[in-house]
C-alpha cells in the first residue's frame, strides 16, 4: 500500500502500520481545496517513472474508517471481470427517497425539488444512491487520462449502510465509532 500525504507527521503513522511512503506529495496538491485525482495521477506517475506501472489502482479515502479488506477484494474482483469497464467504486443507496427532498430558502420557505412526488408513497419511489466516499478502483490508464468515474464507464459496488460512515465532521466521527462498535460486538 502507498500512502500519498503532504505531511510528515500522517507519514510516520503510516509507515508504522506498514504503508509505503515513498514520497512527500508536492504543495500544490496538498491544500484542502486540492483535487483528489490529481494527487491519485500524482502517485501513479511516481510509481511508473521508478519502475512499477500497475495494472489497477485503488484510491482509498483516510476519511472512511468502516471500509473492509473483503470489499476491496470483491471490487477489485468485479472490475477485472469486466474487461470493458474503466472503475469500480463504492456506492451506498440514500436512506430517503431523493424525489421526496425539498430546499429550504432564505426566507424560510419549503420548496421541493420535485413536488410531483409529493403524494407518492415512498416505496414507490425509484432508489437512488450516492457514492460512499470510501474507495474507488481503477485501471491505472483510466486514472492517467481523467475518464470520468460517474459515467457508464462504471460498475457500482453497492455497500449496506452499516459499513458507510463518510467522516467530514466532529458528528460524523461520533457516528463511525458507535457504528465501528456496533459492527465489531456482532
Amino acid at each position: 500500500m502507498i500512502v500519498s500525504t503532504d505531511t510528515p507527521e500522517i507519514s510516520d503513522v503510516a509507515k508504522k502500520y506498514g504503508a509505503e511512503v515513498p514520497f512527500i506529495r508536492p504543495a500544490e496538491l496538498a491544500g484542502a481545496h486540492s483535487g483528489i485525482a490529481a494527487a491519485v495521477n500524482h502517485a501513479l506517475r511516481w510509481l511508473i517513472e521508478n519502475g512499477s506501472t500497475p495494472e489497477y489502482a485503488c484510491l482509498l479515502l483516510a476519511t472512511a474508517p468502516l471500509v473492509r479488506p473483503e470489499t476491496l477484494r470483491d471490487a477489485l474482483a468485479q472490475l477485472e471481470e469486466n474487461p470493458s469497464k474503466l472503475f469500480c467504486f463504492g456506492v451506498a443507496a440514500f436512506k430517503a427517497p431523493i424525489q421526496r427532498a425539498f430546499k429550504i430558502t432564505q426566507d424560510g420557505r419549503i420548496e421541493m425539488f420535485h413536488p410531483e412526488h409529493f403524494e407518492t408513497r415512498s416505496q414507490d419511489l425509484e432508489p437512488a444512491y450516492h457514492d460512499a466516499a470510501q474507495f474507488c478502483w481503477g485501471r491505472t490508464d483510466a486514472f492517467l487520462t481523467d475518464a470520468p468515474v460517474f459515467s457508464e464507464h462504471s460498475i457500482p459496488y453497492i455497500l449496506p449502510a452499516d459499513q458507510v460512515q463518510d467522516i467530514d465532521t466532529q458528528e460524523d466521527w461520533d457516528m463511525a465509532e458507535k457504528m465501528y462498535r456496533i459492527g465489531r460486538d456482532a
